[in-house]
């Protein structure tokens, strides 16, 4: 009876010395491009100018009075605040939502309120971006506004996954733009030197990519959308919105 072999022999390469210098620098001078292209891609600036202005709540101040200085340099018809209840340090803010919120530094800064509109958002434990984009969207058809154009200004990192997220809602019929506002704990331009930074970035990245690549929200417009949430549909929750 023959043997079978257990064991045979196959050529491996491995590189030189000139080779793996090759492999280091490609590895290095693509580590370095994406150091300083990442913040860029995820923070785009493209507006449309025109329409209405969407202002996520929850942003940071330098955000906010962004906001203000867009609001009087565009061809805006309304500046309209978004975003869902406030959870931590609720007890500091007399607000319920980070829309009203939002909208009391609105006035406080000079706006006028007949042309701010408050659309909150209901609580969702899941891509609350997500939620206030289809709050918006049940307003402007329950009557809020007959704009077909908008832009929403986000805060840094998270603007590429806002924008998503809104055109994923909204869909084909309206022209959608993105504005993104600038950090406040790190600079842009070398956010990998503060933990602020680097954690911000690298989470935001790995949240697009899963939006993405995986989320997957039910038909626009149908019962499972809103109710994929657990919530009531925020057409009955914000018709009396200003």
């Amino acid at each position: 009876m023959r043997v079978p072999k257990l064991l045979r022999r196959r050529e491996l390469l491995l590189p030189t010395l000139w080779g793996w210098a090759l492999f280091v620098a490609c590895a290095a001078g693509g580590g370095w491009l994406g150091l300083h292209t990442l913040y860029g891609f995820l923070a785009p600036n493209e507006p449309v100018g025109h329409g209405f202005l969407v202002v996520e709540g929850w942003i940071n101040d330098d955000g906010l009075a962004e906001a203000i200085r867009s609001w009087h340099a565009g061809a805006y018809t309304r500046i309209v605040t978004t975003g869902g209840p406030i959870e931590r340090y609720a007890s500091l803010y007399p607000q319920d939502n980070y829309a009203e919120q939002a909208a009391v530094y609105l006035r406080a800064h000079g706006v006028e309120d007949r042309d701010i509109a408050v659309v909150p958002a209901p609580a969702s434990s899941r891509e609350r971006t997500f939620v206030a984009a289809v709050a918006l969207r049940e307003w402007i058809a329950a009557g809020g506004s007959g704009e077909r154009a908008f832009d929403v200004l986000s805060e840094g990192p998270h603007a590429r996954r806002t924008w998503n997220l809104y055109r994923r809602a909204f869909g084909d019929g309206f022209e959608i733009g993105i504005r993104s506002g600038a950090p406040a704990l790190y600079s842009p331009d070398a956010w990998w030197e503060t933990s602020a930074g680097t954690k911000e970035v690298l989470t935001e990245a790995i949240a697009w990519a899963w939006v993405a690549c995986f989320f997957d929200p039910p038909p626009r417009g149908s019962r499972e959308e809103i109710s994929a949430w657990g919530q009531d549909s925020p057409a009955r929750l914000h018709l009396g919105s200003r």
